[in-house]
């Protein structure tokens, strides 16, 4: 299985992209929010990948970070009825902490804006993958609704930033845009309290 790709990026759209490996051009399909991120053509690029074997194809999936592309393949592979032309699509939209958090809290009505769920699909992806994001059980009311036991290590400081945010009444979409427009100011480093007051400011 190809886990990562690392070469020259050769040419990009805002669902693809091809990436040039030691003489070889892999086209990778990406979310929009990867495709934001991905560096000049003809530099060099690293996307984590999950190759999806169908019948008559396979493809390959690529995302910036790990915990991204390991979300999109609990998408594809523990809920039924989403392929991954649906879970690109849940991902152009929603980062992966506004997705946690959306699962935690049962927000079916917050998942069922992205284009192709439905709220019964909605309301499956939350059944579906409560135990998987939270292995430990669902948080506490507070927790959940913040969505403080998102995936720790990378994300750690934007996950707090957007829990703060969410307890100060923010709605969801409307915190992860704020965090995000911090973190593109003040740059990845940038600590807790730094990005609360930016989105604040």
């Amino acid at each position: 299985m190809i886990v990562f790709l690392e070469g020259t990026l050769l040419e990009s759209t805002l669902v693809s992209a091809v990436i040039s490996v030691g003489g070889v051009g892999y086209e990778v399909f990406v979310p929009v929010t990867t495709a934001g991120k991905l560096p000049p053509s003809g530099q060099v690029a690293k996307l984590h990948t999950l190759t999806v074997y169908r019948e008559d194809s396979q493809s390959l999936y690529g995302f910036i970070e790990r915990e991204e592309r390991d979300f999109f393949r609990l998408l594809v592979e523990k809920v039924s009825g989403i392929g991954p032309k649906i879970a690109l699509n849940i991902m152009s939209r929603m980062s992966v902490a506004t997705l946690r958090t959306a699962i935690a809290s049962g927000d079916v009505a917050l998942l069922s804006k992205c284009q192709g769920i439905g709220k019964k699909t909605a309301e499956r992806l939350v059944l579906e993958l409560r135990d998987k994001v939270f292995p430990g059980g669902i948080p506490e009311a507070g927790a959940a609704a913040s969505g403080e036991l998102a995936a720790g290590g990378e994300g750690g400081t934007r996950q707090d930033a957007l829990a703060a945010l969410v307890a100060l009444g923010f709605k969801l979409p409307e915190a992860d845009k704020a965090i995000a427009k911090a973190e593109k100011s003040l740059g990845s480093d940038a600590s807790t309290e730094a990005l609360i007051k930016a989105a604040l400011s």
